[in-house]
């Protein structure tokens, strides 16, 4: 037990995107207590409450979607607080101006450039029309409140190591690379001992996790060119146009369906080792095993070597073999072969930069890019 949580520590200790996350929430908090310290202290405005809550919804995990959604906060704000003070000023403090305000305020959810603020404009609302709609002051304090809140999250978000979210996706693309690997060498090992159906369903189920695990990437990989929007690190140019991310995580879509339309190739066969026979059985299975582990460990040179051994043992198959599983043995020969395919860029790749070198050492090579 107390060795499981000590692994479980070192792999939080080492995973970017937690130090990322834990990065992000020290700047919020750092945005908050300071827009806090602003309105309170500094400015001894009525009711600064408003600055530290803006600046919680205002700092986002790339400095453009901060700058959006400060713009789109401040123009909430003042529809509030002109929608309150007009409501206010028609009906007074009831039960019927507050449901018309409600009603008002969430139908602005039907304007695009405001539609994800409708909850903001009628939470501010109901401050305004339930703590002073008819002072003047406290109105403009409102508005200066969130606009203190807003600034000091986009400061912070901009200054204090703007996030770029490069490093974060590399780990995301190498996860993913690990294991389709671990994957292959794990299906190797199965059939080598002799595998059931069990076995192959869980081999698919895999590749459906692996899946989800694309996903992600392709979203990090997303963040990351954002993030690189209205970013001033000079590192921030190489994510604008991230083609050759998309490229990998193509390449891995195919590896991992490869994946899924082998293990549903071996799930169509019974007791695969004794029917194929130790001829093609022990040199496939020794380069399935040698090609999951390369492409773990991010190796194209061993990739390659596994590809011009598969080559070999096709060119021979084809002029010896007379089995009737020939038409299996094609199917697994061409699966392996279009993985391999796939996963030799993918384990030689360097998206941010024009030299090829493994995932791995992206991943080492930028420990500032949290």
């Amino acid at each position: 037990m107390r060795q499981r949580i000590r692994s479980k520590l070192a792999e939080r200790v080492d995973d970017p995107i937690f130090w990322s996350d834990v990065l992000q929430a020290g700047k919020t908090v750092l945005a908050a207590a300071v827009a806090w310290v602003l309105a309170a202290e500094v400015l001894e405005l009525p009711q600064p409450f408003l600055a530290p809550w803006s600046a919680l919804l205002v700092v986002h995990a790339t400095v453009y979607r901060t700058f959006a959604k400060g713009a789109q906060q401040v123009a909430a704000t003042i529809v509030a607080v002109l929608l309150a003070t007009g409501v206010g000023h028609l009906w007074g403090l009831t039960t019927a101006s507050l449901v018309v305000l409600l009603v008002l305020a969430l139908a602005l959810g039907a304007v695009p450039w405001l539609g994800t603020e409708a909850m903001t404009v009628a939470t501010t609302g109901l401050v305004v029309l339930a703590t002073g709609f008819q002072n003047d002051v406290v109105l403009v304090s409102r508005l200066l409140d969130t606009a203190i809140g807003v600034a000091v999250g986009l400061l912070v978000n901009l200054l204090v190591w703007p996030p770029l979210r490069r490093h974060t996706a590399a780990e995301a693309l190498d996860r993913v690379d690990d294991r389709i690997g671990e994957l292959l060498v794990e299906m190797a090992d199965g059939l080598g001992d002799g595998c059931q159906d069990d076995d192959v369903a869980g081999w698919i189920d895999r590749t459906r996790e692996i899946y989800g695990d694309l996903d992600h990437a392709w979203a990090l990989v997303r963040q990351a060119q954002e993030s690189a929007r209205m970013n001033p690190r000079r590192r921030a140019r190489e994510m604008k146009n991230p083609e050759r991310w998309h490229e990998l995580l193509w390449r891995m879509e195919q590896s991992v369906a490869e994946t899924r339309s082998l293990a549903r190739t071996l799930g169509g066969q019974q007791a695969h080792r004794e029917t194929w026979g130790d001829a093609f059985a022990v040199p496939w299975l020794s380069m399935l095993r040698d090609a999951g582990g390369a492409a773990r460990d991010d190796d194209p040179a061993a990739l390659m070597r596994v590809r011009r051994r598969l080559e070999a043992f096709s060119d021979d198959l084809r002029s010896t073999e007379r089995s009737p599983e020939w038409a299996i043995y094609g199917a697994l020969i061409i699966n392996l072969r279009n993985i391999i395919d796939a996963m030799d860029q993918v384990a030689a790749a360097n998206p941010a930069a024009g030299a090829l070198r493994p995932l791995s050492a992206l991943r080492r090579a930028l420990p500032s890019d949290r």
